[in-house]
């Protein structure tokens, strides 16, 4: 399948690995529709892509949003074959005994649940066409665990986990589904980093730097291509040399 043929929705693509990821994919000729909550950050992007572009405010926290979203995105670019869930949040900083409940709901409604939603509204096309790529952001943080973010590490974890069951169930449809799992990168889902807050995020990364997120949007775009065709259900590290397994 040539890449001029096909669409792309990019969660999260106002900034950060969403950005980058829309960018690496519209380089190749994909349309692309950017998603994100942030309506003006994800029309500025998609005016830094140009003409094959779209914009689209889409709260992934409800599945009406979603599923009108993804009729839109047939609509203005074609049925897509490639779906990145990159939107996600950090959440607050908390130890387990104080970690404020109505936030540990928000991240896994986001972090997974959304991905969940958006994997629903888009898998039916994909199954019918025969044809698919989902790559799902998630964090080397789901792997081996950072403390004080519970709610982010589990959320985490619990895509890799949803990724490996999609991609069994999905294995001989076409419709491949893999992870990544980056290490920490100056994006805007860490704030204004410190110099001791850098320091504590690259302690465990032998490469003793940030990912960039250009180094993650070429990863998802091989994970979306029809070169990768015989791995599913599998999590890619990209984290410099921190994952273990």
């Amino acid at each position: 399948m040539s890449p001029a043929t096909q669409a792309a929705v990019v969660t999260g693509a106002a900034s950060g690995l969403g950005r980058a990821i829309a960018h690496r994919f519209a380089r190749e000729g994909i349309r692309v529709a950017l998603w994100d909550v942030d309506l003006a950050g994800v029309q500025r992007a998609a005016a830094e892509i140009g003409a094959a572009a779209r914009a689209f405010a889409v709260d992934i926290t409800d599945t009406a949003a979603v599923r009108a979203a993804w009729v839109a995105t047939k609509a203005a670019l074609g049925v897509p074959s490639i779906l990145v869930n990159s939107a996600g949040i950090l959440g607050p900083s908390a130890g387990i005994a104080s970690y404020p409940e109505e936030q540990w709901h928000r991240v896994l409604d986001i972090n997974l649940n959304g991905t969940f939603r958006c994997c629903q509204a888009a898998v039916p096309d994909m199954l019918s066409s025969g044809y698919g790529r989902i790559v799902n952001i998630a964090s080397i943080a789901g792997k081996d665990g950072n403390p004080n973010v519970a709610a982010y590490v589990a959320s985490k974890a619990a895509v890799i986990a949803l990724t490996k069951s999609m991609g069994k169930e999905l294995a001989t449809s076409g419709v491949l589904v893999n992870a990544i799992t980056p290490s920490a990168s100056e994006t805007p889902i860490f704030g204004d980093l410190t110099d001791e807050r850098r320091a504590k995020l690259l302690a465990n990364v032998p490469m003793a730097r940030m990912v960039r997120p250009e180094e993650v949007a070429e990863l998802a775009f091989w994970l979306a291509s029809p070169a990768c065709s015989f791995s599913t259900g599998a999590t890619f590290d990209i984290s410099g040399g921190r994952a273990t397994y």
